[in-house]
């Protein structure tokens, strides 16, 4: 005569009938295999519940991975959404003054940036009126400054340099420089017989701009950026 408890005999012919009910439930899974390991008792190595335990593992990281790959993906698109926003946005004034107020007031908040400083350089000063009145926006800076900002002394020719800072530069990021924990320095080609120059995007968030990330969708920005400027230079 058996001591085992009879299992009820409209769920045992349930388990039967619907053996996936019990195969996809990961809980119920788990606890028949503790069972079954602790009916074999400590001396028997269940080699297969070694390699089921290893599987389970290997498919719990691969699923983080998706999930990780997935998440890359969607932050790639809305980031490429971003900067096409603030494209069309820039594109829209017809005269200098709106487009580099605009530069630093809609396309600024687009871009999620605390800070833009577009830097000129010229053999020239910057008394010019025109300058003055645009002084929270563009900057001119004697040949040379944009190398030296952006390399620091390293050399190299990246068009985009991104970095993380105890803070911004009072020159180039006026009273928000304090707050301005990272950056990025766009540089700027005008053509032949023409000076270059640097579009400098900074923020608060230290983790907006860090050298880990990709450049691509600022580097699109920046060749559209100085290619408008090139018209307006013209």
């Amino acid at each position: 005569m058996s001591s085992k408890p009879k299992m009820d005999d409209h769920l045992r012919e349930r388990i039967i009938s619907q053996p996936d009910v019990i195969l996809e439930d990961q809980d119920l899974m788990h606890a028949l295999i503790a069972a079954n390991e602790r009916a074999m008792g400590g001396n028997i190595v269940d080699l297969r519940g070694i390699a089921m335990d290893r599987l389970e593992a290997r498919l719990d990281r691969l699923e983080d991975t998706h999930r990780s790959v997935i998440a890359a993906a969607y932050d790639n698109l809305a980031g490429t959404n971003q900067v096409h926003r603030a494209i069309l946005r820039m594109l829209d004034p017809t005269e200098f003054e709106a487009f580099l107020y605009n530069l630093g007031g809609e396309v600024a908040d687009i871009l999620r940036v605390d800070s833009v400083r577009l830097i000129l350089e010229s053999v020239q000063d910057d008394a010019d009126p025109a300058v003055q009145r645009l002084g929270d926006v563009l900057t001119v800076s004697e040949p040379g400054f944009v190398a030296r900002y952006i390399e620091n002394g390293r050399g190299g020719d990246r068009q985009v340099t991104l970095r993380q800072l105890s803070k911004g530069a009072p020159t180039l990021h006026g009273d928000a420089a304090a707050h301005i924990h990272s950056e990025a320095c766009l540089r700027l080609d005008f053509g032949n017989g023409r000076l270059p120059g640097m579009l400098v995007l900074g923020a608060e968030d230290p983790h907006q701009f860090t050298p880990q990330q990709g450049t691509d969708l600022l580097t699109f920005f920046a060749g559209v950026f100085e290619r408008t400027m090139r018209r307006w230079l013209s």
